[in-house]
This record gives structure tokens, C-alpha cells and sequence, in this order.
């Protein structure tokens, strides 16, 4: 058994240091290089946390994974964990086919019937993008005039991937709470006047329509990480002033932080799904009942060294926190072969 391994950052390095504690055969190759399917010749499985932020890898990654899979290798992410990625779209649909519990959400192909239902429903909504992490082109609409003028736009200019201004503030805020420097101020406004080359690949967000109902009252959300039979969590608290929670870096990691059935329902959800990996995010109805709001395969691997512990999915708790989750990856697709 020989794993190629894309060098990528993210889960990457994990992989790595797992095979060589381990004594895993593995090699490096660049998912880049026009002849990596000869790359992978001598291998069984490859390995790539490709990124929604590389244009380059959101332009083939799916694309080169799935060609394998169907060759016959075990890929990581396979089919069922990265088809949805970065798609919050896509993700509606899967979720609602399924029947999980999530936020009511909406989405159209005409600017006309966007607008209908707009003048039908009540305000405030949440107007997002299909792509982006840590609560970028996430946007509180809290009347029917700002809805229609989202709609106009994602129906003529479209949205830029990149928001120069939602970054700046974000920026501030992180500075007041001594989480930034003044190098990343300077930084932050500079992109208003330079924005980089892989950023500007990008193409823009248009010719659709995407609304979820706001959820009020929520002052955190609560993410699980499943990878495999054992799941993972922790608490985020949203940003001052804001129902935003995610990328925001205030974070709670107790056991008694989480609530234990949005692990339930996380297990239970991707039992359907069939996920190698997979991020759920939870905030909470009127009556209290935890609602989905989107998922992800990858996930910021250091945020979740400080978790306490983790259940397995007999919901049976695990002290400690020196857990390997991306050595899980690893063991789990060598069980797959």
C-alpha cells in the first residue's frame, strides 16, 4: 500500500508525520504537474486538502480526484466527502434530499422570481455567496429594499469572491482584541488598491440567488468535525455586534460547550452522507432545536488541537487532547483498500 500525498499545507503535514511515524509507504507529488496521473502509477491512494481559496485547485481539484476514483485508487476526499464543497448551494440540496435538520433555505435562477419571493416574505434573511469560509460573503439583508439590491447586483455585476472591505473590518476588529498587528491593518487596506494575481482569477459570483432565514438570538454556534466513527467539537462565539461566529477566533473548547445533540445529529446525518471528513455548523431555533447551517470537508487544523476530547459514535466520550484527526484520515483509507 503506497500513498501519494499532494504538499499543500492544511491536513497535508499531518499525513506526512503520521506515515513517517508509522512507517507508511507514501511519496510527495504535485497535483499541478500536467503527467500526474503517471505520478500515480505506483501508488494506491492520493491525498489532497485542496483549498476553496486556490482558484487553481477549485478549477481541477474535484475534477482529478474523482478521474481517479473511478480508476479504481481510494482518494481522499472521495466523491460523497468533496462533490459539495465550498457549495453552499449544493449543500442545500444535499441536505434537504436527505432530510437533516437544516436552516430553511432558499435559492433562484431568475431575478424574477427572486424578486417575487422577496416581496412575499419577511425580513431579515441572510443573503451569502455559494463560496467562501469564516463568514465571507455571508451578509445579514435586513429589509426587502437591501434584498432587492443584492438581487439586482447577483443578477448584473455580480459579487468578487473577494471582499476588500468585509477583510479590513474583520482586520480592525481582530486588532482591537490584540489578535492582529498594525502590519495587517497597512496590509488590509492596501488590497483596496492591489488586489493579488490569484485573487483576481477568481470569476464572480452571478446569475443566482441564495437566501437562508436568520436564526435570531444565537450568540455562538457549535461546530462537530466527524472523521470517520469518532467526532470532534468545539464552541464559537460570534463577533461583537454581529451574528457572525465563524472565523471569528473567539473559541470555547469544554466538553460542557457542546451541546451533545448536534453531535447526535452529526453522526446521524452523515451516516447518509458517507463522508470521510465533514464539518457541521450548528445554531439554535426558537424552541431551542439545533439547526444545520452548512458543511465543509476541511477545517483549520490547528483550531482544534485545544478540543478536550472526542466522542466515538456510540457516543461514548474520550479524554484528552492530543488526538491525531488527520492520522484518523490516514489509517482510515489504508482500512478502505
Amino acid at each position: 500500500m503506497k500513498i501519494a500525498i499532494h504538499k499543500s499545507g492544511g491536513f497535508s503535514e499531518r499525513w506526512i508525520n503520521y506515515c513517517q511515524k508509522n512507517n507508511i509507504d507514501y511519496k510527495i507529488v504535485n497535483a499541478y504537474d500536467s503527467d500526474i496521473i503517471k505520478q500515480m502509477a505506483d501508488c494506491d491512494a492520493f491525498m489532497w486538502h485542496h483549498s476553496h481559496l486556490s482558484y487553481k485547485d477549485a478549477l481541477f481539484a474535484k475534477q482529478l480526484l474523482f478521474s481517479l476514483q473511478q480508476a479504481g485508487k481510494k482518494v481522499f476526499p472521495d466523491f460523497n466527502t468533496g462533490w459539495h464543497f465550498d457549495d453552499k448551494v449544493g449543500e442545500k440540496y444535499l441536505l434537504e434530499a436527505i432530510g437533516a435538520p437544516l436552516v430553511p433555505s432558499h435559492v433562484f435562477y431568475t431575478k424574477r422570481e427572486a424578486i417575487q419571493w422577496i416581496k412575499s416574505t419577511t425580513f431579515p434573511k441572510v443573503f451569502k455567496l455559494r463560496g467562501g469560509a469564516g463568514s465571507t460573503n455571508v451578509m445579514l439583508v435586513k429589509n426587502q429594499s437591501q434584498a432587492i439590491n443584492n438581487v439586482n447586483k447577483a443578477f448584473g455585476k455580480g459579487f468578487s469572491y473577494y471582499n476588500p472591505q468585509v477583510y479590513l473590518k474583520d482586520i480592525i476588529r481582530k486588532y482591537k482584541e490584540n489578535k492582529a498587528a498594525t502590519f495587517d491593518i497597512v496590509k488590509a487596506i492596501g488590497r483596496f488598491f492591489y488586489l493579488p494575481h490569484v485573487i483576481k482569477l477568481h470569476p464572480k459570483e452571478k446569475g443566482y440567488a441564495y437566501f437562508q432565514d436568520f436564526i435570531p438570538n444565537n450568540l455562538f454556534d457549535i461546530r462537530i468535525c466527524v472523521v470517520g466513527n469518532k467526532a470532534f467539537g468545539l464552541k464559537r462565539l460570534c463577533r461583537k455586534g454581529d451574528f457572525r461566529a465563524s472565523g471569528g477566533g473567539n473559541i470555547l473548547y469544554h466538553k460542557s460547550d457542546i451541546d451533545e445533540r448536534c453531535v447526535k445529529i452529526a453522526f446521524g446525518v452523515n451516516e447518509k452522507i458517507g463522508s470521510q471528513s465533514i464539518a457541521f455548523d450548528f445554531v439554535f431555533d426558537k424552541n431551542n432545536n439545533p439547526l444545520i447551517v452548512e458543511i465543509s470537508y476541511g477545517y483549520a487544523v490547528a483550531a482544534y488541537d485545544h478540543c478536550e476530547g472526542y466522542w466515538t459514535n456510540d457516543m461514548q466520550w474520550h479524554d484528552g487532547n492530543n488526538f491525531d484527526f488527520c492520522g484518523w484520515m490516514v489509517e482510515n483509507l489504508l482500512k478502505s483498500v
